[in-house]
């Protein structure tokens, strides 16, 4: 019945957070068990009383600056000057500051607004179908969730308590795997249906070193994020910080393009982003724990191992049943929920590494951006860039099915999870 009610909410549009709230007290008012309501603040607030989970503030910081201050756009200007004399080279510039932007922001959906606002424009100038752009860059902003940092993998390895540093080694092979796959599809439809552009179209009005240079200063602070991760120099919580104070440091002493008075704006931004997943992971550990009160990850566990005792199988199971899920889910909500009731059969049962099985869900899961109906990525690249859901929904296809290759490698392949 609770289910019902989860089912009969998400319908209605209601956000997800409030979704989780109803079908919780659904539950207590169907069962008649008021008690356990006295203990729903506290798993509620100590789901948040984690070192780790600051992260995700000062990473939707970071990306704040870096939008306000001009820093993405320098790097997506030193990528373009290099690549001018390239046979379609904005579809390259899109998805290698895509690349480079995921190093920064961790967040799918920014990544996606500030890349419509910025590139799509720039590649319809140049001659590209508008459907087309908007959909390379969409499918270009999985890679924010899986090149690190990830807020996805935070969440992960904070519910999976595996170490963050790790998830995040986890997702550079496949991500880089999937960026070259996207440069080949991207550049493959280029070849067959690209418009020529007009004369002046493709020239950047800047000299190479005068945009590279504040390019290379800007990609310092991805670098500092990852290498400081990978020597063990930082903690992911640390290397965020650290990676603000650069931020700070260009957009208003070396740039001169942050002023003060913009900042209690970007902190607003901030707050209120960082607010809507917190209590987002707030009410889905609540909801998560009233379904382990029913025993629901044990009658999943006894389920799924009537099906299959092969570790692959129960892989792909759950890879196609999370697809599924992702389409009317969103993806934190459901990693949230369903972590905590899917990695126990997956180590217990079946011995499979948490990080392989960590980078299997959360990658499925980042899917359903771009899968109606829900799919809130075709709606901001949809919205930003003026082309309607059920087209972009089909151009992203090719970019869907190069990502699902990427999720049955990670599963046929471990070592690509554990490439150090």
């Amino acid at each position: 019945m609770t289910g019902a009610v989860f089912l009969a909410l998400m319908l209605t549009g209601m956000p997800i957070a409030f979704v989780l709230i109803g079908a919780t007290l659904a539950f207590v008012a169907l069962t008649g068990n008021t008690p356990i309501l006295n203990a729903i603040p506290q798993i509620a607030f100590g789901s948040v009383e984690n070192f780790d989970l600051l992260a995700i503030p000062l990473f939707v910081l970071l990306g704040e600056i870096m939008n306000e201050s001009g820093l993405t756009r320098r790097i997506i200007l030193a990528v373009r000057v290099w690549l001018t004399r390239l046979p379609h080279n904005l579809v390259i510039v899109n998805l290698i500051s895509n690349l480079a932007l995921a190093a920064i922001m961790g967040s799918a959906t920014a990544q996606m607004a500030v890349m419509s606002r910025v590139v799509v424009p720039e590649m319809e100038r140049d001659g590209y179908d508008r459907g087309y752009a908007a959909a390379l860059t969409a499918s270009a902003g999985l890679l924010g969730p899986i090149i690190p940092p990830s807020m996805v993998f935070i969440i992960y390895g904070v519910i999976a308590q595996v170490s963050i540093a790790d998830m995040f080694t986890a997702g550079i092979v496949p991500g880089i795997t999937l960026f070259v796959l996207m440069i080949g599809i991207a550049l493959w439809q280029a070849g067959r249906n690209h418009v020529p552009p007009p004369a002046e179209a493709g020239q950047v009005p800047v000299s190479r070193w005068k945009a590279t240079l504040p390019g290379l200063v800007t990609m310092l602070i991805p670098l500092s994020i990852v290498g400081g991760i990978t020597a063990g120099v930082f903690t992911p919580t640390e290397s965020a910080a650290a990676a603000i104070v650069l931020a700070l440091i260009f957009g208003a002493l070396v740039f001169r393009e942050l002023p003060l008075r913009a900042i209690p704006k970007i902190l607003d931004r901030t707050v209120s982003n960082s607010a809507i997943v917190l209590f987002l992971i707030m009410t889905a550990k609540v909801f998560g724990w009233v379904l382990t009160y029913n025993q629901v990850p044990q009658a999943v566990a006894a389920f799924i191992t009537g099906l299959s005792d092969d570790p692959t199988i129960f892989m792909l199971l759950i890879m196609l049943a999370l697809t599924a899920v992702g389409m009317f889910l969103d993806g934190i909500a459901a990693l949230i929920i369903l972590t905590p009731i899917l990695l126990p059969v997956a180590v217990g049962q079946y011995g499979i590494d948490p990080i392989q099985f960590g980078v299997m869900i959360s990658l499925t899961l980042v899917l359903g951006l771009l899968t109606p109906p829900v799919g809130t990525g075709l709606y901001i690249a949809a919205a930003l860039s003026k082309v309607t859901i059920m087209r972009l929904s089909r151009l992203v296809l090719p970019y869907v099915g190069a990502a699902v290759f990427v999720i049955l490698a990670t599963i046929f392949l471990p070592w690509m999870v554990h490439p150090f």
